[in-house]
């Protein structure tokens, strides 16, 4: 950053800082309040904290205890392991990362483009743009255990609707919402400022030590969910309109 601009603040501030995100917020905001006219709904939630892992996918879970918590998850006993180990970590003046898992719900058929306008592509620029994420997954992606005749969705008539009998695809077939959930992924690292010794070295390239000071979060998941969301919230609205206006000229 400091090669590129020639400038470095110190303190961590400016883009290194994750309130430069208020504005991403108030935005999904509004782009939620939109949505909500249309029926599509945007939930986040924490579901990893270190090694601590939900059990299962989102069906199993009451998503509006989601808030009932402090580190944002909605099952009551893995939110109390996640705060231990926070606790834990932030004891240790060190830090965690962990999952945010989000689902969009009511999304219409046809949102995104074959190509270069892949709705899952634009969620993952999204998400990948906000401080910390290092890892974004969609769907099955990364479940690379299972093979092709194990994630494949089948089509089926549904009482004269076609659909699939799974969604292992994660609601985007071809870069294109086919109209059921959306669900995606997204790894948050544990973040670099730590409150313990560090070596590195000063702006002329001399051996030092650093040490950070001041509050600092151990993990960033409680306050990454509602980001998550806005994110989320203001791509599904861009698409929609884009959408909109496709039809406009049919």
């Amino acid at each position: 950053y400091a090669m590129k601009y020639g400038n470095r603040d110190h303190r961590g501030g400016v883009r290194s800082s994750a309130r430069e995100t208020i504005a991403r917020v108030a935005a999904g905001a509004v782009a939620k309040l939109i949505l909500k006219k249309l029926s599509i709904s945007v939930t986040a939630f924490t579901s990893q904290v270190g090694n601590i892992a939900l059990d299962d996918d989102y069906k199993q879970y009451d998503l509006s205890q989601i808030e009932a918590t402090p580190v944002r998850c909605p099952d009551a006993k893995k939110a109390k392991e996640m705060i231990q180990l926070i606790e834990e970590v932030k004891a240790d003046g060190d830090t965690i990362g962990g999952v945010v898992t989000c689902v969009i719900k009511g999304t219409p058929v046809g949102l995104g483009e074959p190509v270069f306008g892949k709705l899952h592509a634009a969620l993952g620029s999204a998400m990948l743009g906000i401080n910390a994420v290092k890892g974004f997954e969609y769907g099955q992606g990364f479940n690379l255990g299972l093979r092709g005749s194990e994630v494949n969705d089948v089509f089926f008539n549904d009482n004269g609707k076609i659909s699939t009998r799974t969604n292992n695809s994660g609601g985007i077939q071809a870069g294109i919402s086919n109209g059921q959930d959306i669900y995606f992924r997204v790894a948050f690292k544990p973040v670099s400022t730590i409150l313990k010794d560090q070596k590195t070295v000063n702006k002329t390239g001399q051996d030092t030590n650093i040490k950070a000071k001041g509050r600092h979060d151990p993990c960033v998941l409680p306050r990454a969910v509602p980001i998550v969301e806005s994110m989320a919230a203001l791509t599904i609205l861009d698409y929609y309109l884009l959408s909109q206006a496709q039809l406009s000229f049919k």
